[in-house]
C-alpha cells in the first residue's frame, strides 16, 4: 500500500515555471481574495448516505476503483476523499487549508431557508462552516440562488402568489443574522450579497425585497443581467455556453469586457477550468468546456484579476466537483492552486507550502480510529494551534503522528 499522506504535486519545473511567469505583484495591493464554497456535500459516514452532489443518481461512491478511488460525479477527486458539508473536520480542513493560503474568505452558495428539497441542509452546513470561518479570523459573503423560489413554485411547494414575501423573508433573515456580522464582507461600508443570475426575481421583485433592511447590502449579479436585474454591480464566472469549449481567447475577451468599466462595480474572477460531468451523469447537457491547460489557467486568470481595479478576487470555485472547478486539493493537480494564491497574498512571509499540509494531515489523522481515539488531546491541541497560525508548534505534533502511523501502514 502506497504512503497515504503522499499527496499530488506538481513537476517542481512546471510549479517554478508557471510561477515565476506570471505578473502578479502582491506589494502595495490591496486584494481581498475570495472563494466560491458549495456547502452541499453528504457522505454515508457523517450523513447515513451518499448525496446527489457525489452520486447524481448515477455514480456510487460505495465502488472503489482499482485506484481506490470511490466512483464520484466528478472528473476531479479530493485529496481527502469526498466529505460531508456537515463534518467538523472537513470543514476545520478546509477552513486552515484557506487561512494558510491567504485566502480572505468565503462566499457561500446558499439556497435560502426553506426546507425543500436539501435546501434546509445546505442552510444548515453553511451556518456550521461560518463557525469555523469566524473562528480562522476570516470573512464570509452569500450567493443567494434566487432559482430556488422557480424550483419551489414549479413543485408547488410555494404559491406563486407568496414569491415576493418569501423573498422579503429570505432577505429579512440575512440581514438580521449575517449581514451585520463583523466578519460578512462588505463593500464602501455596505455589505455584499451576490446573486447567482438573478434567474427568477426582476427589477420589480429586488426593489421590494430590500426595502427596509438595516445593513443596505449592495447586490452584485451576472454580467448579461445584472443592470436589466436593478443589481449594484456584476461578478464573474467561468463564461461557458451551450456544451462548446472555450479557447482562451473567449474567456479573455470576456474577462476584458468585465474588467474594463471605470465606473461599474464589479468583483473579478479567476477559475482553474471547466469541466462539468452532467452529460455523463445523465442529468443534462454539459455547459461547456474550458481546459485547465496544466495550470495556466488559473495563473492567467487570477493574474488578470489581480491586475483589474477590483478589490475582490472570486475564486469560482473552490469545490464545484460537478462543474469541474475546484481549487482545494485534489489527486488532479495536488496543492498548486493554493500555492499559487499563497505565493502572491501578503501571507507567503508567514506560510509557506509545507505548512499548507498540515490541514489534510490532520484531517486524516483524524479519520484513523487508532490514532484519534488514543491521542485525541493531542488532534486538539494541534487543530487551536493551527487556528492561532502556529504552523511550527502545530507540525511538532502531527509530524510524529504522521510517521508513528506511516510505520504501522503495509506498503508494497
Amino acid at each position: 500500500m502506497l504512503n497515504r499522506f503522499k499527496e499530488f504535486v506538481l513537476p517542481l519545473a512546471v510549479l517554478s515555471f508557471l510561477i515565476v511567469n506570471s505578473n502578479l505583484d502582491a506589494e502595495g495591493m490591496n486584494k481581498k481574495v475570495f472563494v466560491h464554497y458549495m456547502p452541499w456535500y453528504s457522505s454515508k459516514s457523517v450523513s447515513g448516505d451518499w448525496g446527489w452532489h457525489w452520486t447524481m443518481n448515477k455514480f456510487n461512491p460505495e465502488h472503489i476503483k482499482k485506484n481506490g478511488q470511490r466512483e464520484i460525479a466528478s472528473h476531479q477527486y479530493p485529496l481527502i476523499g469526498p466529505y460531508d458539508s456537515n463534518d467538523p473536520d472537513a470543514l476545520a480542513c478546509q477552513v486552515l487549508l484557506m487561512k494558510l493560503a491567504g485566502i480572505n474568505g468565503v462566499i457561500i452558495d446558499w439556497y435560502g431557508i426553506k426546507p425543500f428539497r436539501d435546501y434546509s441542509t445546505i442552510h444548515r452546513n453553511t451556518r456550521h462552516l461560518i463557525k469555523y470561518i469566524k473562528r480562522a479570523g476570516l470573512e464570509f459573503a452569500i450567493c443567494y440562488e434566487d432559482q430556488t423560489v422557480r424550483h419551489m413554485v414549479e413543485n408547488r411547494f410555494l404559491p406563486f402568489t407568496e414569491v415576493e414575501a418569501h423573498g422579503r423573508q429570505v432577505m429579512q433573515w440575512m440581514d438580521k443574522n449575517w449581514l451585520n456580522d463583523s466578519a460578512y464582507l462588505e463593500l464602501d461600508g455596505r455589505p455584499i450579497v451576490l446573486v447567482f443570475g438573478p434567474q427568477y426575481f426582476n427589477r420589480s421583485h429586488w426593489a421590494q425585497i430590500t426595502t427596509g433592511l438595516m445593513s443596505d447590502p449592495q447586490l452584485f449579479g451576472l454580467p448579461h443581467v445584472w443592470q436589466e436585474s436593478g443589481m449594484n454591480g456584476k461578478f464573474g464566472w467561468p463564461p461557458v455556453t451551450g456544451g462548446q469549449i472555450i479557447p482562451p481567447p473567449v474567456w479573455r475577451k470576456y474577462i476584458d469586457n468585465l474588467q474594463k468599466s471605470d465606473s461599474t462595480l464589479f468583483i473579478s474572477v479567476a477559475f482553474p477550468a471547466f469541466h462539468d460531468i452532467y452529460q455523463t451523469a445523465g442529468v443534462h447537457d454539459s455547459y461547456g468546456f474550458i481546459d485547465d491547460r496544466g495550470g495556466q489557467t488559473f495563473t492567467e486568470t487570477f493574474d488578470l484579476a489581480w491586475q483589474s481595479n477590483s478589490n475582490i478576487i472570486q475564486v469560482a470555485t473552490w469545490n464545484d466537483y460537478g462543474e469541474g472547478t475546484s481549487i482545494e486539493p485534489t489527486t488532479n493537480s495536488g496543492y498548486f492552486y493554493l500555492e499559487i494564491i499563497q505565493r502572491h497574498t501578503d501571507k507567503k512571509s508567514i506560510f509557506d507550502s509545507v505548512d499548507l499540509r498540515l490541514p489534510i494531515s490532520l484531517y486524516q489523522l483524524r479519520k484513523e480510529s487508532k490514532i484519534s481515539s488514543k491521542y485525541s488531546t493531542v488532534l486538539d491541541q494541534a487543530t487551536t494551534l493551527l487556528f492561532d497560525g502556529q504552523c511550527k508548534l502545530a507540525s511538532q505534533m502531527i509530524t510524529p503522528l504522521v510517521a508513528l502511523l506511516d510505520k504501522a501502514t503495509p506498503h508494497d
